[in-house]
């Protein structure tokens, strides 16, 4: 369940960040008049469909995995594109259509995430959501989350009250139907403005959790990797830290363990690269594979989608998975 939106790439220089006042590797929302100005400066562009847990979950079925999306999208043709490239990949779609008419001028349209590029790979997004800030409890399909083995939450929507209530309910769905819960962090700033909120959400509702080095220290309060993974520890929850070239961390209740990164011939695009992690892991923990291996999985999906521009694979990552072993 995520903010569905359409990912629009381009390479730039650092000085058109320094010049649009973004931070780099950063997530900032945006409204349209801002997002119009950013994608004035971008030059040629790249369209494609995305969100974060929207890559997840095409990442999953791109694996051969089962996997269902809940999001909303506006009858536009950025919708249409939407619908029509997850539904092409497999994925059982459940995407609230609202009328292209509908709401004021900042919540028309489906959302757009402008992701800008630099030559060091980095990725910087501003994102304006659209239609996508509109999702609510409502739009929760019941049936879909009662039949999943795990239901994964992008942590972007606790930045929206509609969306927060509509976490919660699939959450309270997702409990009473024996399914665990994932949690992506998604982006350190979020955990900075929502910190207390998403530690309670993590400690009394999440099974899974899925965050970067900065993001997990972050939300335990702690100023080293080390020390927060530590904290996690004593959640019970099984964490899972993303660190690039480093690899990962798994932390399984035996202390922490340590996953090298899969190699990569050269890196063009970090965007999705730990959404394409996540589709890993999860495929990997569903289908009986060990956290480690579940790790050894989503490192590999990560370092498919690194060495191309786009947040969604271009290769055969089943045949990638089956050739390393790892399915």
């Amino acid at each position: 369940m995520g903010s569905a939106l359409v990912d629009i790439l381009a390479t730039v220089p650092d000085e058109t960040l320094l010049r649009l006042g973004l931070v780099r590797g950063s997530m900032e929302l945006v409204d349209l008049a801002r997002a119009e100005s950013i994608y004035a400066e971008m030059g040629p562009a790249v369209e494609v469909s995305g969100g974060s847990a929207a890559n997840t979950v095409a990442g999953i079925a791109a694996l051969g995995g089962r996997a269902g999306y809940i999001g909303k999208v506006a009858d536009d043709a950025l919708g249409s594109v939407f619908v029509h490239d997850m539904r092409s990949l497999g994925v059982e779609l459940h995407a609230a259509v609202a009328g292209a008419g509908a709401g004021d001028a900042e919540q028309r349209g489906t959302g757009r995430c402008l992701v800008l590029v630099t030559g060091d790979a980095e990725r910087t997004m501003a994102t304006h959501l659209g239609v996508a800030a509109t999702i609510g409890d409502t739009d929760v399909d019941d049936e879909l989350v009662a039949a999943a083995s795990v239901l994964y939450l992008e942590g972007y929507l606790w930045d929206l009250d509609a969306a927060k209530r509509a976490m919660r309910r699939a959450v309270r769905v997702a409990h009473e139907h024996d399914c665990s819960v994932a949690l992506s962090l998604s982006d350190s700033f979020c955990v900075e403005r929502h910190r207390e909120e998403l530690l309670d959400l993590v400690v009394t509702d999440v099974d899974l959790l899925f965050g970067n080095e900065g993001e997990l220290c972050g939300l335990f309060g702690d100023a080293s990797l080390d020390r927060a993974l530590s904290s996690a520890e004593e959640t019970g929850v099984l964490t899972v830290a993303t660190r690039g070239a480093a690899g990962s961390v798994v932390v399984a209740g035996r202390g922490p363990l340590m996953v090298p990164a899969a190699p990569v011939d050269g890196i063009v695009d970090t965007t999705g690269a730990g959404d394409l992690y996540a589709a890993g892991f999860l495929y990997g923990i569903t289908h009986g594979a060990d956290p480690v291996d579940s790790a050894r999985l989503g490192s590999l999906c990560a370092a498919e989608v690194i060495g191309h521009v786009g947040a969604r694979p271009q290769r055969d990552v089943a045949a990638l998975a089956l050739k390393a072993g790892l399915v």
